[in-house]
């Protein structure tokens, strides 16, 4: 089975590395998005996102012909949809991105497609997906009519990567390969062996989508038992920086790092597509997601604890004197992205809240998302420590990491990521 032609539908965190990495082998690579300036800015030769490396990678693709973006779909072999997949209402998974990429692209299916679902979703999407493009296209077959005897091939591969290192992951991790059938398995695991040198592991549709979700509510749970200690130990008068340290010297225990909350497209979102559709015996996943929610209002909490702390030192000041500087606004550490980043709801709170001045600092982008523009003033850290009387540290950027506590002698501080302790 040869694949000569690949089309990203979604060129955003995860489509664009994919994208350029199968460029990269000499496919040839039609990117789809529905943002004419990603379209243009990756038909430069340019990046819109921040990712180590992947300037270079689309720079050279684009210059040998091997990668082209467009707002249109294109006959292409095979196409991986990497669009998003948010929440709607009480935290029901909403597939209309899903749905109007599988439509988008049914005009210009033929016999023989691969059709592959990258995006993190609900068990049985893929079918739900296969079924779209089946009602937009009744001269072709799919798998849940026809089997291994479809026309076309569908596939759920959910990607797992780590932004910052997304090109390395994209071509050592292994990758999981479910196939709505057998032959569609095999298909999909072809095509990604063009880059992947780990292992290609097949299984079916739903166990594949059920395998991402379950891993990153793995995460979350564990990620919730530190920030549940974290509030603990700060009723306790405990240091749970301390604690964890010492406690992870046990062999068989390794407690994470408690921090403002989670973020990101993954972690924060897909737990709940499991309680969605099980709410009943999710309790425990439920529990970590709304530990984890919760996280956010205690830090503010903090915030509004240290002002009141520096108006019982300086009773001749009032809130509105109080400079407060957030740092970090990122999901997580030195990246650009700011979906559904805890830090971001903090600091938008933080902003609405206080009468005072509120500085935030994010060395990864160039300016504020256009509703936070009126509230919030973007500065640098150099400016933001001489301008602010309490600094609340929200996300632990190497360039804040690299801040002695010297400097912040003078300062009431709220360290959320323990980078200051001692």
């Amino acid at each position: 089975m040869k694949f000569d032609s690949v089309s990203i539908i979604g060129l955003g965190y995860i489509g664009l590395p994919t994208a350029a990495v199968f460029a990269s082998f000499k496919k040839k690579v039609i990117g789809v998005d529905i943002s004419q300036t990603t379209v243009d800015t990756i038909n430069r030769g340019e990046i819109h996102i921040i990712e180590p490396d992947l300037d270079m990678v689309v720079q050279a693709a684009v210059s040998q012909g091997y990668l082209r973006a467009t707002t249109q779909p294109e006959a292409a072999d095979a196409f991986l949809i990497a669009v998003p997949t948010p929440f709607k209402g009480d935290h029901e998974p909403d597939l209309s991105y899903i749905k109007s990429a599988s439509k988008a692209i049914a005009p210009v299916l033929k016999r023989g497609d691969l059709v592959i679902l990258e995006s993190t979703s609900p068990v049985g999407a893929t079918e739900q997906m296969s079924a779209w493009m089946a009602e937009a296209r009744p001269d072709l077959t799919f798998p849940q009519s026809h089997g291994e005897a479809s026309d076309i091939r569908v596939a759920h591969c959910p990607e797992r990567v780590l932004p910052g290192h997304v090109l390395r992951e994209l071509v050592q991790n292994d990758r999981v390969i479910g196939g709505m059938t057998p032959a569609c398995s095999q298909a999909a695991a072809t095509l990604y062996r063009t880059f992947v040198e780990g292992e290609c592991v097949i299984t079916d549709a739903r166990t594949a989508e059920m395998c991402k979700l379950t891993e990153n509510s793995f995460r979350d749970v564990n990620i919730a038992f530190a920030n549940e200690l974290s509030m603990i130990c700060d009723k306790q008068n405990v240091n749970v920086w301390e604690l964890i340290r010492l406690a992870n010297r046990h062999p068989r225990v390794s407690i994470l790092q408690p921090g403002p909350g989670v973020g990101g497209h993954c972690i924060a979102v897909d737990p709940w597509f499991i309680v969605s559709q099980s709410p009943e015996q999710a309790r425990l996943i439920r529990s970590a997601r709304e530990v984890n929610d919760s996280k956010p209002e205690w830090v503010m909490q903090k915030a509004k604890i240290a002002v009141a702390d520096f108006l019982q030192r300086y009773p001749d000041k009032t809130a509105r004197d109080v400079t407060i500087a957030c740092l970090g606004l990122a999901f997580k550490p030195d990246i650009d992205d700011l979906r559904e980043s805890p830090a971001l709801s903090i600091t938008r709170s933080i902003a609405a809240s206080h009468p005072g001045t509120v500085l935030a600092v994010e060395p990864n982008i160039t300016a504020l998302p256009a509703k936070l523009a009126d509230t919030l003033q973007l500065t640098d850290v150099n400016d933001a420590l001489l301008r602010a009387q309490i600094v609340i540290l929200l996300v632990d950027h190497k360039t804040f990491k690299a801040i002695p506590a010297s400097r912040l002698s003078e300062h009431l501080v709220v360290d959320t990521r323990g980078i200051w302790q001692g």
